[in-house]
C-alpha cells in the first residue's frame, strides 16, 4: 500500500500452490485457491461474530484489506508468462521463502527475446500491519533510490 499510495507500480504474487492464512491453530490454516477474491476470503472468515473477532485479533482480516487495496485477489507468481515477468525491472520479496522460489523460477524459465536482467531483493518481514508499514517505508527509499 505504501508503494502504491507514493505512486509507483505495485503487483502482489505468492509463490505456493495455494494462499495460506493462519487459522485458529497452526494445524488449521485457512486454504484458498489463488484467483479467490480477497473480499470472499473476508467473508469467510468473519462468517460468524466469533471468527470475525478471532481472524481480526491475529490480524487476518486486516491482511485481506491490504491485499484487497492492491489488487482484487492474489496472483501466483509462477503462473505469470516469461513475457509478462520480462516487464519487471525490480521484483521485492517480504520473505525469504518468496526470495527463494523466485530465483528458483527464473531460473528454469526460458528466456524471451525481451528478457533483462531484473533485481530480486529480499526484505524479510515478519507479517503483521505494523512490520508491513515500516517495511513498506523501507522498500519505497530503496525504489526511489533504484529509480
Amino acid at each position: 500500500v505504501v508503494l502504491g499510495n507514493a505512486g509507483l507500480r505495485v503487483e502482489s504474487y505468492g509463490t505456493g500452490t495455494q494462499v495460506r492464512l493462519p487459522g485458529r491453530s497452526a494445524m488449521e490454516p485457512r486454504i484458498f485457491k489463488f484467483g479467490t477474491p480477497y473480499e470472499e476470503m473476508f467473508k469467510s472468515m468473519a462468517a460468524t461474530p466469533e471468527d470475525e473477532a478471532f481472524f481480526n485479533r491475529n490480524g487476518v482480516l486486516q491482511l485481506c484489506r491490504r491485499g484487497a487495496a492492491v489488487k482484487k485477489a492474489p496472483q501466483r507468481w509462477q503462473d505469470m508468462t516469461s513475457d509478462f515477468i520480462a516487464q519487471h525491472d525490480v521484483v521485492i520479496a517480504f520473505e525469504e521463502r518468496i526470495f527463494d522460489a523466485v530465483v528458483e523460477d527464473l531460473q528454469l524459465r526460458e528466456p524471451t527475446e525481451n528478457f533483462a536482467p531484473i533485481h530480486i531483493i529480499c526484505l524479510d518481514t515478519k507479517d503483521n500491519p505494523h512490520e508491513a508499514q515500516l517495511q513498506g517505508q523501507v522498500a519505497l527509499e530503496l525504489c526511489w533510490r533504484l529509480e
